[in-house]
């Protein structure tokens, strides 16, 4: 089924997942496109994000945002042409950044909608490197990692949206950056695409050891979205002073109980205290939304003038999104993963 003027088609969440999403957790219904009431607007979604955070929101258990709830839309970001609008700011005609979810048209009041006029260039990629991953990376990195020339960074799923756009604003600010990553095709992106100085393997047996090799003066700032056995060969490298920005776990998402082997508790304790390191959690709207602007102006004039790179993987068709997101949980993205819903 394609995208209609008259029909709304809706992907709700149609069970709890325990460990990975299956067919079964989300549901593809059909509905009638709504109408506009006082203060609202009709949005048509071109474009839905997809992004790690969504498996967290499939799950009742405490968390820093409340879950999407049985038989609701699923969320995510997305841009969007406005179809009618009763909403002062915005005209029919106007593209915008929202977080309409997964459906081809919303209503919306306005609130967190952002208008990028009638001619957005690459509109799609507000939902990327000009978006919430692009100031993931920008906000993570000045803020938390407080970067200084000459240091070494080590950034995790280097290939990714985020990880990408760290480890080019590290080579801006004068860093030595190695990235992580899985698959030679990968890596070799990471170097010879986006100016890393080197990229490790972490599918490789000999992972750890190279990644040693590839830090000898240790690791200053790691910027960590993965976690897992990737962290457990990062720790042992991290300098004394070290900064640790921390926005996510992807490798832990679908996890149903505690990984096997010893209680490594303690020893992440001890080194965190011995080395003076500093791990900071943060949720990037939640916590440097303030900072939009200012990464948007420094962000744009990056990327026009070429100093950062940016990979999107489009993929046709609302039907393809919960195997395309299972797929990113599972590693298999190349780049910003973006569903294409309107033909």
């Amino acid at each position: 089924m394609t995208q209609s003027s008259t029909t709304n088609r809706q992907y709700v969440l149609a069970e709890r997942p325990k460990g990975e999403p299956t067919d079964s957790t989300l549901r593809l219904e059909t509905t009638e496109v709504p109408t506009p009431g006082e203060g609202q607007m009709l949005l048509r979604n071109e474009y839905l994000s997809l992004d790690p955070y969504m498996r967290g929101r499939m799950s009742s258990a405490p968390s820093y945002a409340a879950p999407v709830e049985i038989g609701e839309v699923m969320v995510g970001g997305t841009v969007a042409e406005v179809v009618a609008s009763n909403v002062k700011g915005y005209e029919k005609g106007d593209w915008v950044v929202a977080f309409g979810g997964w459906q081809d048209y919303t209503l919306s009041d306005g609130t967190g909608v952002i208008n990028m006029g009638k001619t957005p260039q690459n509109p799609s990629w507000a939902l990327g490197v000009l978006g919430m991953p692009g100031l993931t990376a920008w906000a993570g990195l000045t803020q938390i990692g407080q970067p200084k020339e000459g240091e070494t960074l080590v950034v995790a799923g280097a290939s990714g949206p985020v990880g990408a756009t760290v480890g080019q604003i590290g080579k801006i600010l004068g860093l030595r950056v190695v990235g992580i990553a899985g698959g030679a095709e990968k890596c070799q992106h990471v170097v010879d695409t986006l100016g890393f100085d080197a990229c490790i393997d972490y599918k490789d047996d000999s992972f750890a050891d190279d990644l040693a090799k590839a830090v000898p003066d240790g690791i200053d700032i790691y910027f960590e979205n993965v976690g897992g056995a990737v962290f457990d060969a990062v720790m042992p490298l991290l300098n004394p002073s070290a900064r640790i920005p921390l926005c996510g776990l992807i490798s832990q998402y679908n996890a149903t109980a505690l990984p096997d082997g010893p209680d490594r508790m303690n020893y992440l304790m001890g080194q965190l205290l011995r080395k003076r390191i500093t791990m900071r959690g943060f949720i990037v709207f939640d916590d440097f939304g303030h900072l939009y602007p200012e990464f948007a102006k420094q962000m744009t004039g990056w990327v026009q003038e070429g100093k950062v790179k940016y990979r999107e993987e489009m993929i046709e068709g609302l039907e393809q999104a919960p195997a395309a997101f299972v797929g990113l949980l599972r590693g298999e993205a190349f780049g910003k993963r973006v569903i294409h819903l309107a033909d």
